[in-house]
């Protein structure tokens, strides 16, 4: 539903196009790891994901789960809640990788959390915490690396920036890019696990964001 939903919702707030290497494959029992830059990304994410056949689940912060109707909602899809800095923070890599032995994506965001910057602009992603790789390690799946750019022009800032460009996006429609890059095998042991998983989200998010002639991305 959720996948469903942010398709129809996402092009009301802005033109979202997405684009792949020739080597991407979303592969059943695929990590999906996106950058996060905007409480907008995984809707643009999800949406991007559902035009090419994709419908993951995704590994996010417990405490959307006691958003009202949002928090139903997710816990009748089967995603996955993070407890961060919890004992029960290693059951959601449990949860993963039963999900990724059924066949089922899913979708990661290893920075672990928003970027602290207040203005709109893009930037490379921060450094990725340890989940990811264990992940990889543990289910032996396919890491599938992906670049979104745009949802800070939806929402980014404050409380009452988020709210007004979320309320202005509809007639201001900014321009949204997912690039999808190539696999990569992240289940070997080695200490580069999750500083290679960095530099491939960060390809694809550079591809994204060159798209939209940001200046991080033109500057690099």
């Amino acid at each position: 539903m959720l996948s469903r939903l942010a398709d129809v919702l996402v092009p009301a707030f802005g033109r979202l196009t997405v684009t792949a290497d020739a080597g991407a494959v979303l592969a059943p029992g695929s990590i999906i790891a996106a950058n996060h830059t905007s409480l907008a990304d995984p809707a643009v994410v999800l949406a991007a994901l559902h035009r090419l056949g994709a419908r993951p689940i995704v590994m996010a912060a417990a405490g959307l789960w006691r958003v009202p109707v949002l928090g139903g909602a997710l816990a009748r899809e089967g995603h996955i809640p993070v407890h961060r800095g919890d004992r029960r923070a290693a059951d959601a890599l449990d949860e993963a990788v039963e999900a990724l032995g059924r066949g089922r994506l899913v979708l990661i965001y290893a920075e672990g959390g928003l970027p602290r910057r207040t203005d709109a602009a893009e930037a490379a992603p921060e450094a990725f915490r340890s989940g990811l790789s264990r992940l990889a390690r543990k289910s032996g799946a396919p890491v599938v690396p992906v670049g979104q750019a745009g949802a800070r022009r939806v929402t980014s800032g404050s409380v009452p920036k988020q709210l007004a460009g979320l309320f202005t996006a509809p007639l201001r429609r900014p321009d949204l890019h997912v690039h999808i890059g190539a696999p990569l095998d992240l289940s070997a042991e080695g200490t580069d696990r999750t500083e290679r998983a960095r530099t491939a989200v960060t390809a694809a998010w550079r591809t994204a964001a060159t798209r939209l002639g940001e200046p991080a991305a033109l500057a690099a």
